[in-house]
């Protein structure tokens, strides 16, 4: 199992000086609204490729009256050993990712090579009614686990295609061979984008077949708007459209992860609040034993408020579940009640100060 085993803040959010030694299982995490506990989990998610669960500005991220920068550091134990995982940004460059993989500077996409994270959090509840966009960043996440790759293609592919639309919007007429180079660079990068997601789309259809019923609704996963054939072809013809619409209409930034309810053959969108959050653990579980299954490892989950919206039946269905499957996991929450029944790591925050708890009763 992949595990972290100690992770330790410094000026990040509002904790000072935090240090968690966590063991391999489960890790439940309590304390009041506001104490710091979606905290811990975002400076996890920094050790991954990206801006993390939040998606802000790293700027942001430093603790109000620091310094000015903050940091997060791991020790990752993996089956080849101790991995020591760092991050974070100084104060005279509060937007510069500084990255170190044992001692050593590395680059933010290095980190999905050792290290592969999915999260839900209570922002994604309605994921399947919010935009296709954060739809595609779902399923991207989920990409990166079994593409350590992906995330570099993706940011390449975007930067080609934010410069191709600040040439047509320019005022001055773009040079025709770099707009065809940019538009290769799309073509190139964005057919590998496409490649990976149809590979885990499919893969995780496949897995959500094969489930038996239980309490958790079964998902049925589509992949809609991604065609890449003969994109540098259309891009060149739809330039004119493009500068018209201010944004490239063609590519696999246009694609969108179709969720229906299987067996009420009704798009995830139309289900109920309890329906949704369930398929979208039903998916993310199916994804952790197709990572486990293709690399021999499960990703560590954060889930954050897990217990919101599922009823009793399935929160002890999800917590036997995640302890059968040998992954490590991260759990939040107000009320230690809901996860009484759970073995593992117990902690609370409190202020910004996390101190070690036991299980209610």
């Amino acid at each position: 199992m992949t595990a972290i085993q100690r992770l330790t803040l410094t000026d990040f959010r509002n904790h000072a000086a935090t240090r968690i030694d966590a063991g391999p299982g489960l890790v439940v995490i309590s304390g009041d609204n506001g104490a710091g506990k979606t905290n811990i989990l975002e400076a996890l998610s920094l050790l991954v490729p990206g801006r993390g669960l939040r998606g802000v500005p790293l700027g942001e991220i430093a603790r109000n009256g620091g310094p000015g920068g903050w940091s997060v550091a791991a020790t990752l134990a993996t089956g080849a050993g101790d991995v020591q995982l760092g991050t974070g940004t100084a104060a005279s460059a509060p937007e510069r990712r500084l990255v170190r993989v044992n001692g050593a500077a590395a680059s933010a996409n290095s980190l999905a090579e050792w290290l592969a994270l999915v999260w839900l959090t209570p922002a994604m509840d309605r994921l399947f009614s919010d935009s296709a966009s954060a739809r595609r960043r779902f399923l991207d996440r989920l990409v990166l686990a079994l593409h350590p790759n992906h995330g570099r293609r993706v940011s390449r592919y975007e930067a080609a295609m934010r410069e191709r639309s600040r040439l047509l919007a320019a005022d001055m007429p773009a040079d025709p061979l770099w707009l065809t180079a940019l538009e290769a660079d799309m073509a190139d990068h964005g057919a590998a984008v496409a490649a990976a997601r149809v590979d885990v789309v499919a893969a995780l259809a496949a897995v959500l077949d094969d489930v038996p019923a239980g309490p958790f609704a079964r998902p049925r996963l589509a992949l809609t708007g991604d065609a890449t054939a003969d994109l540098a072809n259309r891009l060149a013809r739809g330039r004119a459209r493009d500068a018209a619409a201010g944004r490239a209409l063609e590519g696999p930034h246009r694609a969108d992860l179709q969720v229906e309810h299987a067996e009420k053959a009704m798009p995830a969108a139309h289900c109920s609040t309890g329906e949704q959050k369930a398929l979208l653990v039903a998916i993310v579980l199916a994804h952790a034993g197709l990572v486990a299954q293709r690399q021999g490892r499960p990703p560590i989950l954060l889930l954050d408020e897990i217990a919101a919206h599922l009823d009793a039946g399935r929160r002890a269905a999800l917590f036997d579940r995640l302890a059968s499957m040998g992954v490590q996991a991260w759990l939040t929450g107000t009320d230690p009640i809901l996860f009484q029944d759970i073995g593992g790591s117990w902690l609370r925050v409190e202020g910004g100060q996390v101190v070690p708890a036991r299980a209610p009763g």
